[in-house]
């Protein structure tokens, strides 16, 4: 881009070294470019003037022209409030200030006309405007209305003079030089396609439209630009990768077949068959395949996994299977050599904790290619572990490995790389995924195994905490076990603590004839271990942990979740570990134990538990509620850095700009014919760690 959008911040009119290291720390601006991107969030609509009389309750904010005709206050002390009574030639509003009153009653006059501006609120039958915004009315302000633009600031830039105000007025400067250097960035075809108006205007828009109509268009326009140069960079990587990494041709089922056949515990559900049929496509392509598989809790994942491993063995190649923690690394093992017997494969475990003496055999059984299957944690990625021939990487849960981790896994054979398969049991709404995995392929098993039934959800507050106790027993009674899980959250760790202990006291005593458990983070691993293996053993009834049992354990004769302090967990984590009942064929319960008071928010998420078992559901409106960087975790969000689109709001638009970006892409992959000359230009600008090529900078 021009280097007038690269030039320093502290050099601009206004701004200085002590405003530049503000502006730096609290949003990221650093350039002039930064700056020009850092659009107003709303647009207060100064176009018309109101008369009194025409007040209604649910506008937004007025702007009236009058007179003040008397002051008083109200009150003493701290609860004094100011009260003006505001005139026009239609009727009278009342005006509120409840601080700096001192202040005002000095600077404003009776009998002057102002331009007044606010909130027009209904009280007792009667309007008024709380800390309205007042200027002197003078044939300059009075003679046409306008858009104003409110632009995000912090405490401590108000501190320094950087209110909403300062960027206005620093926009107006800033555009008048900047406007000649904005250049274009798509294609004349797909600016008449879709109607766009031009980069220019867009910009100059975004800050100060003429009319709401324009403001509109210039979202739009710049919108779609940004998702599409998002679009448009992951299908760039898909496509780089796919030319330049091979994969083993890995298309002999004989083995999957004498397993199918032979030994699968139970029928496939078709979204199971689906998926293994689009891994098969993949490893017969003969390029290496980056697949997600998202399914929820219990859905078959595991198998879909074991079965893609089949076609790899039987084609003479050997698997890894990676897991986030020992606890989950050894229930995949235990599971996956029950089966693996069964057919004669050799499995292996490898975690943090295998003694030295088994990991040499390992690694001799590795390069030798006796073992055909290793299961582990991230031990699997050190230097010493090397294989003869591995074909295929199954990564578990995901979002728990970096980018770089998973990489390095394909360092593990020289002529090709593995085929890569990624298994979430976190749904993730198609805008994210789309956005956050557009260079993966994505497969999705929506259905969960034939005779399970969908776990009941019920909340109750603290006041039917004997309600809760009573269902309790009676299942366990039955035979049932169940898990009390308490909140734990890192900030208030000693505390959350105490109520573990708290609870657990609390339990003991009302369930004398039992025995329980209790897992925590504070204790030893060997120490948690023990403890789960008496409960998988049956030996005790009640599992009273924190989140540690999230994610892990598979325990089908545990029949009740009881979530403690449920208000203060978020939708997909209430949901992973409503997960962990419901895994036999019994039916299963999970109780969401909150206090009696709670936040909008909060009943929000808890009706939509008790609603909904889908997960597809719950992870759309868990995106509503909290936002596409809190669901995917910091790193990733911070790695996107979206200016103006909203992946809640705009997925209809990121359909429209993945669509465009993926036939450019398949008509002219090197973006070499001359229509396209504005992207390329565009792309050519970033560096390539640049993760948003939707920007000007």
């Amino acid at each position: 881009m021009h280097p007038f959008f690269g030039q320093s911040i502290e050099y601009f009119k206004g701004v200085g070294p002590q405003r530049a290291e503000t502006l730096n720390k609290e949003l990221q601006i650093f350039t002039f470019g930064d700056l020009l991107q850092h659009y107003p969030f709303r647009h207060e609509d100064r176009s018309r003037f109101y008369s009194v009389k025409e007040l209604l309750p649910n506008l937004p904010y007025v702007q009236l022209i009058g007179e003040f005709r008397s002051f008083k206050t109200i009150g003493i002390g701290r609860k004094a409030r100011l009260v003006g009574t505001f005139a026009d030639e239609t009727g009278t509003i009342e005006m509120v200030w409840f601080k700096g009153i001192q202040w005002i009653q000095k600077n404003l006059s009776v009998g002057v006309k102002y331009i007044a501006f606010g909130k027009a609120t209904l009280y007792k039958g009667k309007f008024n405007i709380a800390h309205p915004e007042l200027e002197i009315q003078t044939k300059k302000n009075t003679k046409g209305g306008y858009l104003q633009p409110i632009y995000h600031s912090t405490e401590k830039m108000k501190k320094k003079g950087m209110e909403s105000k300062f960027f206005s007025k620093a926009m107006k400067v800033l555009l008048a030089e900047a406007v000649k250097h904005i250049e274009e960035t798509l294609p004349n075809s797909l600016i008449r396609q879709f109607g766009f108006i031009d980069k220019k205007t867009a910009v100059v828009a975004m800050h100060f439209p003429r009319t709401s109509q324009q403001l509109l268009q210039a979202q739009n326009r710049m919108k779609f630009e940004e998702l599409f140069f998002v679009q448009l960079r992951l299908i760039k990587l898909k496509i780089a990768r796919m030319e330049k990494f091979k994969g083993a041709g890995l298309n002999k089922s004989d083995l999957l077949n004498d397993f199918y056949e032979k030994h699968l515990p139970f029928e496939l559900t078709e979204a199971q068959k689906r998926v293994i049929k689009e891994i098969y496509a993949d490893f017969r392509s003969g390029q290496q395949m980056n697949r997600l598989v998202q399914g929820d809790v219990g859905s078959g994942k595991t198998m879909v996994a074991f079965l893609a491993m089949l076609i790899a063995i039987g084609s003479g190649y050997q698997c890894a299977f990676m897991a986030p923690t020992e606890i989950l690394a050894e229930q995949h093992f235990k599971g996956l050599r029950e089966q693996a017997h069964l057919v004669g494969i050799h499995i292996a475990r490898l975690t943090g904790s295998t003694p030295k003496s088994e990991r040499r055999l390992i690694h001799e059984g590795l390069m030798s290619g006796v073992i055909s299957m290793l299961v582990g944690t991230h031990a699997l990625l050190e230097d010493k572990v090397k294989f003869k021939n591995l074909g295929f990487a199954v990564i578990d849960e995901q979002h728990r490995f970096g980018v770089a981790q998973r990489a390095r896994l394909w360092t593990k054979t020289k002529d090709f790389y593995p085929h890569v398969l990624i298994m979430t049991a976190t749904p993730i709404p198609r805008t994210l995924a789309m956005t956050f995995y557009g260079d993966l392929d994505i497969s999705v098993i929506d259905e969960l195994p034939l005779g399970r039934k969908p776990i009941k959800t019920r909340h109750y507050r603290d006041n039917k905490r004997l309600e809760m106790f009573g269902f309790v027993e009676k299942e366990i009674e039955k035979g049932y076990q169940a898990y009390i899980v308490y909140p734990l959250i890192e900030e208030s760790a000693t505390l959350d603590y105490k109520n573990l202990m708290d609870g657990y006291e609390g339990i003991s005593r009302r369930f004398q004839n039992y025995q329980l458990s209790i897992v925590h983070g504070k204790m030893k691993a060997e120490d948690k271990e023990w403890e789960m293996q008496r409960f998988a053993r049956g030996e005790t009834k009640i599992m009273v942990a924190t989140t540690v049992i999230e994610v892990g354990v598979n325990i089908p004769n545990a029949t009740i979740m009881v979530i403690e302090n449920a208000e203060r967990f978020g939708l997909s984590q209430l949901h992973q570990l409503r997960g962990r009942v419901g895994r036999g064929s019994d039916q299963s319960y999970c109780i969401l134990m909150t206090g009696l008071k709670l936040s909008t928010e909060a009943r929000t998420r808890l009706k939509t538990m008790v609603d909904t078992n889908d997960g597809f559901k719950i992870a759309e409106i868990d995106l509503e509620l909290r936002g596409p960087g809190d669901l995917m975790g910091t790193r990733q969000s911070g790695a996107l850095e979206l200016l103006v689109s909203d992946l809640v709001k705009d997925g209809e638009i990121l359909k429209m700009a993945r669509i465009t970006a993926r036939d450019i892409m398949s008509d002219d992959p090197e973006l070499s014919k001359e229509e396209n000359r504005p992207i390329k230009k565009h792309i050519d600008s970033f560096n390539q760690d640049v993760v948003n090529w939707g920007r000007i900078s």
